[in-house]
């Protein structure tokens, strides 16, 4: 015999979003917290989408000076270089450092865009109510969600040549301003990606059985 699925909002369940606990939906009325971690219960994230739209479009705002502006200001005999993400990672494959160049162009470049894109297409998704592939789009999300703090490795090796450098009296290495907007790229989709509630994605599928 084939039994057919059934989600918990179906049997009239709410899932913590903190320790996955299900509890009567019929008692969030009442007792909105978990009765084991306390944290607040709903259906869904409260304005999921809304929210999510919003630090998107903040995040690509941000992505703008963070490419364009210097990432660090160099000081040496009296000189000064400014130099971009991007003018880093051709500088690092003129010098014969590829796996550097292919690190800070991952994780400063390839994954704060792949981050915005692939939230994007979620959001577009479940605006238009797609059913394609719910099991893939979630795994997405996932990923998303699982890569987002490893994007700051950049700032990281910046923070690192600036202790370092300003030890030596000839040259010294400076933050530029490009630093707090990726810093801010990084945060704000690391939020977006917690804003986004993936079960919208499935309520469609839901809907259509």
């Amino acid at each position: 015999m084939n039994a057919q699925l059934v989600t918990a909002r179906q049997l009239g369940l709410v899932s913590c979003h903190d320790c996955r606990l299900l509890i009567d939906a019929q008692q969030v009325d009442t007792h909105p917290h978990c009765p084991r971690c306390g944290a607040h219960l709903h259906l869904r994230k409260p304005n999921s989408l809304a929210r999510t739209w919003a630090l998107v479009w903040a995040a690509l705002i941000c992505l703008v000076p963070a490419n364009l502006l210097p990432m660090t200001i160099t000081t040496a005999l009296g000189t000064k270089q400014a130099d971009t993400i991007m003018s880093g990672v051709i500088y690092f494959m003129q010098s014969g450092s590829w796996e550097v160049a292919t690190v800070i162009f991952v994780a400063s470049i390839f994954v704060p865009c792949a981050k915005l894109l692939i939230l994007i297409y979620l959001l577009l998704s479940v605006r238009f109510r797609s059913a394609w592939r719910p099991r893939d789009r979630t795994v997405l999300y996932r990923l998303t969600e699982l890569v987002g703090r490893w994007s700051m490795v950049d700032i990281y090796v910046v923070t690192i040549l600036v202790a370092l450098v300003r030890l030596g009296a000839v040259a010294a290495i400076e933050a530029g301003p490009a630093a707090v907007y990726f810093a801010a790229v990084v945060v704000i989709t690391m939020f977006a990606a917690e804003s986004f509630d993936p079960r919208l994605i499935w309520d469609v599928v839901e809907e259509d059985v």
